[in-house]
């Protein structure tokens, strides 16, 4: 099975992370310091080589290195059945959902990769039910979720990341392969 690949904005973990211990009887994984990223583009199973085209297009991503604000926890994926749980960014969102969608449409054609024609949605995920968790189990953990309160931290922008999967992925989920630092837009 071919690794995933995709290009996120890299979070640095604080101490509002360990807000996230949802109790011992719900399937939840809380993500590593390591994988907390923003999306900027799935590009799915493509090959390495795709993925470096695609990432060379990142150099022009225009978001200058920037502080941004975490607000609520909230569900993504199917409303009856969430896939993530995930932070919306309450301030600094508007640039960020702008600079992604100016960039996604280069970088999936870069990497001859499927395009996402949603709307760009700055969003950092936290946690993921497991999928073997049961309906009522997700429920649970969803009323979790909604419930914490990561303080309304502010996180720093300042990379742009190529991922893929982690070699160990009991440990952490992904593993970033390459870094470029942000720009001012035209330097």
């Amino acid at each position: 099975m071919a690794a995933n690949w995709f290009i996120g904005l890299p979070v640095a973990a604080g101490v509002w992370l360990s807000r996230l211990e949802p109790p011992a009887e719900l399937p939840v994984r809380v993500f590593a310091p390591s994988d907390l990223h923003l999306t900027v583009a799935f590009l799915g199973a493509v090959s390495r080589e795709a993925a470096h085209a695609a990432f060379a297009e990142a150099g022009s991503f225009a978001l200058a290195p920037s502080e941004v604000r975490l607000g609520a926890l909230v569900p993504l994926g199917r409303p009856a059945r969430p896939s993530a749980f995930s932070a919306l960014l309450c301030e600094g969102r508007e640039a960020v959902e702008q600079a992604i969608s100016a960039a996604r449409g280069a970088l999936f054609a870069a990497a001859g990769a499927r395009p996402d024609h949603r709307p760009a949605l700055a969003h950092l995920t936290l946690a993921r039910p497991q999928r073997r968790a049961s309906d009522l189990q997700v429920r649970a953990a969803t009323a979790w979720a909604c419930g914490i309160d990561l303080g309304a931290p502010v996180v720093r922008l300042d990379q742009i990341a190529l991922y893929t999967w982690s070699a160990d992925r009991a440990r952490q989920l992904f593993r970033i392969e390459l870094t470029q630092t942000l720009r001012e837009p035209g330097t």
